[in-house]
């Protein structure tokens, strides 16, 4: 257990019960009196935290608000690494949506209270924003507009009527489609929705989107279950039934920093003896697939399935008529 992390449980025992004994605390950390001396001398008096023994008790207390029966938060305590980054997730994402639109000003005072979050820890909020950055990749440009569209119907479960560019074809298609979810995904918004039109479930990117209108019809709902095995299941945003495996070989070079990588939820992964990383990725839809895998070069190698290595030679073959 490290040190934050201690200080943090040294708080949260304090707050649940009405005294902690030292044998409670050395039993609960795993840590030995003088490590314990020395993180209690720390909140005391670097952060300033109100705790104080109690002799009537036998244990350690801290004091509490006059007034009320609640304990003190401890002041500049440190948020974690998974606190500060779902914290900065949130408030870059509200920022990106148009800050002079109409969204933009409704989720004004929702970023400010996140901002005030993080004003409670060590540092400001501006300190923090300029010392730590996230930096968006790939994201590409939706219409507010829609945004706001899309997702009072999806609360209001109604109906959608869209216009569509099919990137694949280069295709205008208008649809209805009875709204699922919204998954941020990549950087990049899509709507996940039951078409009338096809007649199943489909993920449509937001950026794509060309107009959007609500219908006055009740939305089709459709089971977690079947979004999860149609949408979810399979590499990356593209959907389908039919579930592959694939392989990946890579250097041990190369596997220093794909060991660490999550490709995907139900990936599995397995360092080699010669210090290479073998990958198996489940997919349905090769083509995200590829370009994850052209990102690393000579550095990985298709095993399985067949089909995938010659999908992955004629897309070099296809690259290589442009250097000819």
């Amino acid at each position: 257990m490290g040190r934050t992390e201690r200080l943090y449980k040294i708080q949260r025992l304090l707050a649940e019960r009405p005294f902690v004994t030292a044998n409670q605390f050395l039993e609960l950390l795993e840590v030995s009196r003088a490590t314990f001396r020395r993180d209690l001398d720390y909140l005391r008096d670097r952060l300033g935290a109100p705790i104080n023994w109690d002799a009537e008790a036998g244990g350690y207390v801290m004091k509490t608000k006059p007034g009320t029966e609640a304990p003190q938060v401890l002041p500049g305590m440190w948020l974690n690494e998974k606190e500060i980054f779902s914290l900065l997730s949130v408030i870059q994402l509200l920022s990106n949506l148009e800050p002079d639109g109409l969204i933009g000003l409704q989720i004004k005072p929702m970023r400010e209270r996140l901002e005030q979050l993080l004003e409670q820890g060590a540092y400001t909020a501006s300190e923090i924003r300029r010392r730590i950055c996230l930096i968006p990749v790939g994201r590409r440009q939706s219409s507010s507009t829609h945004f706001q569209a899309i997702g009072h119907a999806l609360l209001q479960r109604k109906r959608l009527s869209l216009r569509h560019f099919g990137r694949m074809d280069a295709k205008v298609t208008e649809r209805e489609v009875s709204p699922q979810r919204l998954v941020y995904y990549r950087d990049n918004w899509y709507l996940d929705a039951f078409c009338h039109l096809r007649d199943d479930v489909r993920s449509f990117s937001v950026d794509a989107i060309e107009d959007v209108h609500e219908v006055d019809k009740e939305a089709v709902s459709v089971e977690e279950k079947t979004l999860q095995k149609n949408l979810d299941a399979t590499y990356g945003i593209f959907s389908g039934s039919s579930l592959k495996v694939a392989k990946l070989l890579f250097s041990p070079f190369r596997a220093r920093w794909v060991a660490k990588e999550v490709w995907h939820p139900n990936q599995k992964g397995t360092m080699q003896e010669d210090g290479s990383y073998l990958l198996e990725v489940p997919y349905a839809d090769d083509r995200e697939l590829i370009h994850d895998i052209l990102r690393q070069g000579r550095e990985v190698k298709i095993l399985e399935p067949v089909e995938l290595r010659i999908k992955m030679r004629e897309e070099l073959g296809a690259m290589l008529e442009f250097f000819m």
